[in-house]
């Protein structure tokens, strides 16, 4: 049978038995990669989520201290108006680049987008380590496809997060901050 200019082939000897183990392998195999696809999505965005909170409190806190005291300055003292009046224009300042930036809008996006990402990871480990073994393969092709149609859609909504929030997500997961003790207890083998 042919499809545009690619042929596909025509399975006519096999049992059946042998297409459904390959089929399940083959839908494990991929709700593996989605659930790994979702780990770094999360854990990236988690962090990128954690350098807005902070930017957003370093230029934040000083801004609204610099403010404070510049009106303090000027309104009990004539001697120390230009200190107060380059107080007042550092706190315009950091308030404008707050605003510019949005550090505490994108903080909360890449939370949130972070969250959905670990929605996804957690729904594809337990389709393909819990229903998979047993489920009806339709099933769980379609439960695949609505899986893969929710990371493509989060995709497209989250910010991608920068390379120092994708350094410090692969420095997690690589020192083991994405891994449950009950996998580790399960690698390591009974009586280990």
């Amino acid at each position: 049978m042919s499809v545009g200019s690619h042929t596909l082939p025509i399975v006519t000897d096999t049992e059946p038995d042998q297409d459904d183990g390959a089929r399940r392998r083959a839908i494990g195999k991929e709700l593996a990669r989605l659930e790994e696809r979702a780990k770094w999505s999360a854990q990236g965005q988690l962090e990128q989520a954690k350098i807005w909170r902070a930017l957003n409190l370093w230029l934040g806190a000083p801004s609204a201290v610099a403010a404070a005291i510049s009106g303090a300055l000027v309104l009990t003292s004539d001697t120390l108006d230009v200190i107060g009046g380059c107080l007042a224009l550092a706190a315009a300042a950091g308030g404008a680049i707050l605003t510019t930036v949005n550090a505490s809008y994108r903080a909360n996006n890449a939370t949130a987008a972070g969250n959905a990402y670990l929605e996804i990871q957690t729904a594809a480990r337990r389709a393909g380590e819990v229903d998979l073994p047993w489920a009806d393969l339709d099933d769980a092709r379609q439960e695949l496809g609505e899986l893969s149609a929710r990371m493509d859609e989060q995709n497209k909504t989250a910010d991608p997060p920068g390379r120092r929030a994708y350094r410090r997500a692969k420095k997690n997961i690589e020192s083991g901050g994405q891994t449950y003790g009950t996998d580790a207890d399960a690698q390591e083998g009974p009586g280990a």
